[in-house]
């Protein structure tokens, strides 16, 4: 007798094809009874979690499963029992090691002839890239948003305080001190917001005086990062003796100069000073100015520090100093920063 089973070897080649699929498939696939124990393992699975075959089938699916999420289980295994399927939940396992891994989850329920469910189907897939990019993303979202209110208070305060005798000094004079921030905000762009350099600060702002014939601005001090707050405070600082300068001081007259120096100790403190020759005759004002009291909130707020004046006859100098700068890296915040309105 002659029994034809072309259609059995064409079934047995099919399964055959379809386990060596699953067991060459990058992401983990098991199965296990209603019970929660493990009946099959393939390759992915021992490559995700650590474990072999012979280590898992005939154990409790728990194994894998961290002390805080043995609640999960109980769970999965009733609704399975019910015929559901289960799609991509996201959970944390734990690899043969003990570290903890985070996963997307997908559960089918493994039915006999009569459809019954007697079993499932599990593929279980490494997440953690996918994880670790978008807390990277809440964290950039995060800064952005404390940032641009950081900056936003700053433009706000520098409005509210700039005075002008006409529409147009004080616009040119906004004009200025925001086109300071962005100078700063530009370099700290340069390094993603690691921190911008004081000299590329300083020479941005100077430039106009330092490529002359005879270069009017002498420029001396170490290459010196600083974090986000101090760079925005330095560059606004800056900006007020660059202003005051070209406004009264030594850059005002063709024979003027002006030398900025800066230093940082080994225990970290700092000093910067700027000192101006060959201009017209100076005295100490009698009313500080929003340059002064700008100078003086940005020193001995976000700094920490102090800033000293001596109106010289032969020109201005400033000196500021910090007991000690924060450093890009030093803190993982950011200090709130704002210029409070004064009636002086």
């Amino acid at each position: 007798m002659l029994i034809d089973i072309s259609e059995r070897k064409r079934a047995e080649e099919i399964a055959q094809e379809f386990a060596s699929i699953v067991e060459c498939c990058d992401d983990a696939v098991l199965s296990k009874d209603l019970n929660g124990i493990i009946k099959t393992w393939n390759k992915g699975a021992e490559r995700l979690f650590g474990y072999t075959a012979e280590e898992t089938i005939g154990r409790p699916v728990t194994m894998l499963i961290p002390a805080d999420r043995q609640n999960e289980e109980p769970g999965i295994l009733e609704r399975l029992r019910r015929g559901e399927r289960i799609d991509h939940y996201e959970t944390v396992r734990r690899r043969k090691d003990g570290s903890l891994i985070d996963i997307s989850l997908t559960v089918s329920p493994v039915k006999n002839g009569a459809g019954h469910t007697i079993g499932a189907s599990k593929i279980a897939r490494d997440i953690t890239e996918r994880k670790r990019a978008q807390e990277h993303i809440a964290l950039l979202a995060r800064e952005v948003d404390h940032r641009s209110k950081n900056l936003l208070a700053l433009v706000q305060a520098t409005v509210h305080l700039t005075k002008g005798d006409t529409a147009q000094e004080l616009k040119a004079a906004i004009e200025g001190r925001i086109q300071a921030l962005a100078n700063a905000h530009s370099l700290l762009s340069q390094s993603r917001w690691a921190g911008a350099d004081l000299r590329g600060m300083v020479m941005e702002e100077l430039a106009p005086y330092c490529h002359d014939a005879e270069p009017r601005v002498h420029i001396t001090g170490p290459s010196l990062a600083l974090e986000p707050n101090t760079a925005q405070s330095m560059a606004v600082a800056v900006h007020e003796l660059t202003t005051n300068a070209v406004k009264y001081g030594a850059l005002s007259v063709p024979t003027g100069h002006v030398h900025v120096e800066w230093s940082c100790a080994v225990d970290g403190a700092f000093t910067f000073r700027w000192s101006e020759t060959g201009g017209p005759s100076v005295a100490a004002p009698q009313h500080r100015g929003f340059g002064t009291r700008v100078l003086e909130r940005l020193v001995r707020g976000p700094l920490n520090g102090d800033v000293r004046y001596d109106w010289r006859a032969e020109g201005l100098v400033c000196e500021i100093t910090a007991p000690e700068l924060p450093r890009p890296g030093s803190d993982g915040s950011e200090q709130e920063w704002a210029i409070a309105p004064t009636s002086d």
